[in-house]
Formats: structure tokens, C-alpha cells, sequence
């Protein structure tokens, strides 16, 4: 099997968190390599970033995507690991030349850019993934396939949320000002909510993907409690989804003491499950009486074989972030493999896309309107 060959855009800084997050995951399976980047926003940091990762740099993302339109630079899909004001320009200039894209979340800045490349990816019928990592955990995986085959009946209720508290620790501290947090309280560059854009939207895509279920109206109150630049630390919302279900999708930066809390507890009409990131090899299954665990582990027999296949090691052995997000470049790599037409590749699963995309950016502006008028019911 030939290697898909991976270009990735931003995540070169000195830092960057999660631009080597994404070099292991698309090294993982041995079935993809990175071999071309614009790895930062200036062209000799850029050049600079490239020759320590040991790939091709190019100077800036156009330079990249013109050596593959021109034929110099083969690539199957890039990634795109820049800060949220910089995902729209180098996503939209590679659909439009024809290139699958993983961007990170949240998509873009605005609901226009969002359907922007919406209409892109539609168009040209690309492969487009959206990194909600945490969907690319497999007992989160199969959370959704109990959900769908109906084990937990209706839903009624969903809770999801993201904790933590790194921002107040940060200030509790005298870290203030600190210049790598600095953007993210910027709306030029982050947009119309920091706590929401941040992590909300990761509570929110884990909960539309385990139910399948979307947001329709909304009450939200945001608040600003550590760094007052008119956007959000602490998030909070009382959804309505599209099955009349209630979900309470909450997030914050500014619980002293939580790390990366994140989780979802789904309740229907005959049981319940609940996940916690912190704890992701566990999935507990409640439906009255002794609550049900599942472990993770290849090959168990309780494991469909759309969740299965994204495992690769026995039980007892853990598999966690870095394996959720490698578990999001394999189902790229379906997709990819599947549209060059090579046989005997396995179904991709229904990982985020860019519907969650436009989702995500209209939910945050709905909350946004709710919380400014003291929690109105706003519709998404």
C-alpha cells in the first residue's frame, strides 16, 4: 500500500501544541506521511520549522498548494493547524484546488466563511474532517452505536461539558499576560466567543455526535470572570435539540485545579450512558440495576466492526489522544483511498465534517445574542 502523502499548514511554532500532536497521529499506522508544510506564519520560520520537522517547507501555505496545482509537490490532503483568525483562506485556497482538508476547530470566524466552504466542499465533493478529537475515541465511537441501534431508546436529556482551569490558574498565578494565551481573548482573532469557540464546540460536536441530534434553540449565559476583553472564560447553555431532547452544553477555563474534564452523559427512555475523556477506555452503559461497562481492547466480541476497526491493541492497553486523533486521519485516509479508487478499503466512519463546522459557528453566535439579552431564547 502506498503512503498518502500529508502537507500541513501552521502548528510549527515553538509553542504550538498541536501541530506535533498531528505529525505522530498521521505518522501512527505507517499508512501516511507528512512531506510538505508552511509550518509557520513567516516565511523563514517557516523554512526554519520545516527543516527541524525534516520535510519540504515552503514559505507560505499559496506556495505549497501552487507546487501541487503545477505538479512539483504531490499530496493526497493537508491539515490545517493554524489559530482560528487563519483557517478560512488556506482551507478555501486548497479546496479550491481540488485538495481534501483536515482544519482544526472551530472552523472559521464567521458563519459566512463557514458556509463558504461548505459550499466548496459540496461543490467538488472533497473529503473534509473537522478535529473534534475527542470524537475519535472509540468507546465514544461506540457511545453512538448504541445510541443509533437503539439500546438507550429515545433520548431525552444530554449532558455535555468541557472543565477546566488553566486560565485562572494562569492569572492566580501572575501569568497574566501571557503571550501564547494572548490571541484567544482577541476577537479579531479568535472570533465571537474565546471559552465557547475554544471548547464549548467540542461538548457540543460530542453530543450531536452520540445522538445525532442538532441544536434548534438556545438560552446561554456567558461570563467573563479573569480577563476582561468582552469575551467569554465560562460558558453555559440550556439547549433544545431537534427531537425536543434537552442538553445542557457547558464549558469553562476557570475551574482552579481541572485539567482537560471533558465528557457526556446521554439519558432516553430505556437507559443511559456516560463517558469521561479523563477516563476514556470506559463507556458505562446504565439501564437500570447493575450499570454495564465496556472496556476497550481489539476484539472484543461487543465491539461492531466499524468501531473495531480503528482498534490496534489488545485490552489492557491504553489508547487515548493521541490515538483519537490518529483515529480521525484514518477515516481522511478512508475517504481519500475510496475516492482514488483503491479497493478493499474499509468504510470511513461518520466523524465530524463540515456541517459541524457551519453548526458550530451558528451555535456560538446564537449564545452569544442569548447572553446579551440576559439568556433570551435565540434560535440557532
Amino acid at each position: 500500500m502506498k503512503k498518502l502523502k500529508v502537507g500541513i499548514i501552521g502548528g510549527g511554532g515553538k509553542g504550538s501544541f498541536f501541530g506535533k500532536v498531528h505529525l505522530r497521529a498521521i505518522l501512527f499506522d505507517g499508512t501516511r506521511e507528512v512531506v510538505a508544510g508552511a509550518l509557520r506564519s513567516t516565511p523563514e520560520g517557516a523554512m526554519s520549522a520545516a527543516e527541524e520537522w525534516g520535510i519540504e517547507g515552503f514559505p507560505d501555505y499559496q506556495s505549497m498548494i501552487d507546487a501541487y496545482t503545477n505538479g512539483t509537490l504531490e499530496l493526497d490532503y493537508v491539515v490545517i493547524v493554524t489559530p482560528n483568525f487563519a483557517h478560512y483562506a488556506p482551507t478555501k485556497a486548497c479546496l479550491e484546488a481540488g485538495l481534501p482538508v483536515f482544519c482544526e476547530k472551530p472552523m472559521t470566524l464567521t458563519i459566512e466563511e463557514a458556509e463558504d466552504l461548505q459550499r466548496l466542499v459540496v461543490e467538488k465533493d472533497l473529503p473534509f474532517v473537522l478535529g473534534h478529537t475527542y470524537t475519535g475515541h472509540p468507546m465514544l465511537m461506540l457511545a453512538r452505536e448504541f445510541v443509533m441501534n437503539g439500546d438507550i431508546g429515545e433520548i431525552r436529556k444530554v449532558e455535555a461539558w468541557y472543565t477546566q482551569g488553566w486560565l485562572a490558574s494562569m492569572v492566580l498565578a501572575g501569568g497574566g499576560d501571557s503571550v501564547g494565551a494572548a490571541w484567544k481573548f482577541d476577537p479579531k482573532r479568535t472570533g465571537v466567543s474565546n471559552c465557547g469557540g475554544d471548547i464549548g464546540t467540542h461538548a457540543l460536536a460530542n453530543a450531536m455526535f452520540v445522538t445525532d441530534l442538532k441544536p434548534v434553540e438556545i438560552s446561554a449565559r456567558l461570563n467573563s470572570f479573569v480577563i476582561d476583553t468582552g469575551l467569554d472564560d465560562d460558558f453555559n447553555s440550556f439547549v433544545v435539540m431537534d427531537n425536543g431532547a434537552t442538553a445542557l452544553i457547558n464549558a469553562t477555563q476557570i475551574a482552579i485545579g481541572y485539567k482537560n474534564d471533558t465528557g457526556i452523559k446521554v439519558y432516553g427512555t430505556k437507559g443511559s450512558l456516560e463517558w469521561h475523556q479523563e477516563r476514556a477506555e470506559k463507556l458505562v452503559l446504565k439501564q437500570g440495576g447493575a450499570d454495564t461497562i465496556y472496556w476497550i481492547g481489539a476484539g472484543y466480541d461487543y465491539l461492531p466492526e466499524s468501531v473495531n476497526s480503528y482498534l490496534r491493541v489488545p485490552c489492557g492497553h491504553n489508547e487515548d489522544f493521541f490515538e483519537a486523533v490518529a483515529n480521525l486521519h484514518t477515516t481522511m485516509e478512508r475517504m481519500v483511498r475510496k475516492r482514488k479508487g483503491e479497493q478493499h478499503v474499509a468504510d470511513a466512519y461518520e466523524h465530524p465534517g463540515v456541517d459541524y463546522g457551519v453548526m458550530g459557528l451558528k451555535f456560538l453566535k446564537a449564545a452569544v445574542d442569548s447572553s446579551k439579552e440576559n439568556g433570551k431564547w435565540t434560535k440557532i
